[in-house]
C-alpha cells in the first residue's frame, strides 16, 4: 500500500500586524492521502481525509510575504513546521490506518439469508 498525501492549505485566518495587511495567523488546513494500490468497489483509490487548523508563530515577519503572493505549497510548510515532524507524522500514519482499515476491514456487515 504506497499512499499519496496531499495538503490543502489555501483556507486561513488573517488580520493586520506592524502594518503588514492579511498576516496569515490561522490556517484550516485538510489532509488527504490516496492509496495508489487498492480501488474501491467503483475503481476510486481508497482515500481518507483529516483537517483542522493550525496556529501560526507571527512573533517575526521579516520574511513577510504579501496575501497576493501566497501558494498552497508556502503555507503547507508553515503549517507542517508549526507542527512539527513527529506531529504531521502522526497525521499521516492516522489516515495510513483509516485506508487499511477501508481496505482490510476489521467489522464486516453481512446480512443472514432466509
Amino acid at each position: 500500500m504506497a499512499i499519496n498525501y496531499t495538503w490543502d492549505c489555501k483556507t486561513v485566518d488573517t488580520k493586520t500586524i506592524n502594518g503588514n495587511e492579511d498576516t496569515v495567523i490561522n490556517v484550516h488546513w485538510r489532509l488527504t492521502g490516496e492509496d495508489d494500490a487498492n480501488n474501491d468497489a467503483e475503481g476510486n483509490p481508497q482515500t481518507a481525509t483529516l483537517y483542522d487548523t493550525q496556529e501560526l508563530n507571527t512573533s517575526d515577519l521579516s520574511s513577510f510575504t504579501a496575501f497576493a503572493d501566497l501558494t498552497n505549497e508556502q503555507i503547507t510548510g508553515w503549517v507542517e513546521s508549526a507542527m512539527g515532524a513527529i506531529k504531521v507524522q502522526a497525521k499521516k500514519d492516522s489516515l495510513d490506518a483509516q485506508i487499511n482499515e477501508l481496505v482490510n476491514p476489521v467489522v464486516q456487515t453481512k446480512t443472514i439469508g432466509g
